[in-house]
């Protein structure tokens, strides 16, 4: 396999140091490659999953000409170009259930949403605008050709692809797939991604708390956040400040798994201990973020013990609770989605917004702020939580947007205009 550093070092903007959150998500993303595999499933089972192969159409949808909308099907050549036009009224077409005969000269049938057109029929009349007269329907003017009417393929065309591969499947696609009669599709196997948190002041749930220790929350939100991407999730615990530990837990995960996700160990007083071992392991392509919260965050591949297994890719994440959500948000989701094959890996959608409280902000770095997003006078306004320590979980909790607070910016006054990006769809 090639080096990661060696692809790295020929990078533009490449600072193993401190590099900048837009230019870590994208060497990312470069380097990584979708994982091998696909298994076929139920329809009912391929939700959230990614589309290996194409659908193709067997059919076309609709697979017949229709009515959009309950009225009367005229001949449009029998209208009159000025005026009322009076039409014999022969029968009903309805959904499932043809007109059985031909409209003729100065005829109508009346006739309800999807059903077929009958022969020689191009125009439908909503009713709302008809008048009925006994066996007469009294159109007004002003009809167009082809009003109210659905062409056969017009939805899709039998022979071409309905759903591209690297589509994630959500219900409207679901809902297509069933459109066309098929009941199983290809779906690229789920990414495995093995995780445990390091320290030795870490105590498991259920473990009475000793004098300086905190319970283990990490591995639960990140267990959530993997579960929501549809990862086959290897949850390997705590694992103690221990060189042999951990090399033996690396080891475990790079042989079971396609992506390795760590919290802590990786602050500065602990670095070159984790980062040599890292890089004995395998190879470390960056350590530091420009950001807050969320700086101390490795990225990197781990190695296998043998050739059967191509290892795994490493993202060692800070040990604070938010850290840890804002680094997986800003760069472990579009990696699993990159991994699970999804093509193309979504955008951060963000959209500007009035701050109405005033926030510090040190140059150099990018920070996200948790935020809560409200209308005031029709204007989108934004406030934060309140504290924003890296380790007030309850800030992600109460969020429902980051305040994206850009790298050369400073300080923030009240009824400054910034960048929010949603966490709803995110989180």
């Amino acid at each position: 396999m090639t080096s990661i550093l060696q692809n790295l070092s020929c990078a533009d903007n490449y600072d193993p140091n401190s590099l900048h959150v837009e230019r870590a998500r994208e060497l990312i993303i470069d380097l990584l490659s979708p994982v091998v595999g696909h298994e076929r499933v139920f329809v009912r089972q391929a939700l959230d999953r990614v589309l290996a192969e194409d659908v193709i159409s067997p059919i076309d949808v609709p697979t017949h000409d229709n009515s959009a909308m309950d009225g009367w099907a005229v001949r449009f050549r029998d209208l009159a170009t000025s005026g009322e036009t009076r039409l014999k009224n022969i029968g009903t077409a309805f959904a499932g259930r043809a007109f059985d005969g031909r409209v003729g000269a100065g005829e109508t049938v009346r006739i309800m949403t999807g059903a077929v057109l009958p022969q020689d029929v191009d125009c439908v009349v909503i009713q709302e605008v008809a008048r009925v007269e006994g066996d007469s329907v009294i159109i007004p003017a002003g009809q167009r050709r082809d009003q109210n009417t659905r062409c056969a393929g017009e939805d899709l065309q039998a022979g071409r692809p309905a759903i591209a591969a690297g589509k994630k499947l959500r219900p409207a696609e679901i809902g297509i797939i069933a459109s066309l009669g098929i009941g199983e599709v290809s779906v690229r196997r789920r990414v495995r991604v093995a995780l445990f948190s390091t320290g030795d002041e870490l105590c498991s749930i259920g473990t009475p708390l000793a004098p300086g220790a905190v319970y283990d929350s990490n591995r639960y939100t990140l267990w959530g956040m993997l579960t929501r991407l549809g990862c086959d999730v290897i949850d390997m615990g705590v694992v103690s400040d221990d060189r042999a530990a951990l090399e033996a837990a690396f080891r475990e995960a790079a042989g079971c798994a396609d992506a390795i996700i760590t919290s802590g160990g990786v602050s500065v007083g602990e670095a070159d201990f984790i980062k040599q071992l890292m890089a004995q392991l395998g190879e470390v392509a960056f350590w530091k973020i420009a950001m807050k919260p969320g700086r101390p965050m490795a990225f990197g591949r781990i190695e296998p013990d043998g050739a059967d297994r191509p290892g795994a890719w490493l993202f060692g994440l800070p040990g604070n609770p938010v850290a840890v959500m804002v680094t997986f948000y800003q760069f472990v989701r579009p990696a699993i989605l990159k991994l699970a094959g999804v093509d193309p890996v979504p955008p951060f959608p963000a959209f500007p917004a009035r701050c109405v409280e005033a926030m510090k902000k040190g140059r150099g770095r990018t920070e996200f702020q948790r935020g809560i997003l409200f209308q005031e006078d029709g204007e989108w306004c934004v406030r934060p939580t309140g504290a924003q320590g890296s380790g007030v979980l309850r800030s992600m909790s109460e969020a429902d947007c980051f305040i994206v607070l850009e790298h050369e910016r400073e300080r923030v006054g009240a009824g400054d205009t910034v960048n929010v990006q949603l966490m709803n769809g995110l989180v």
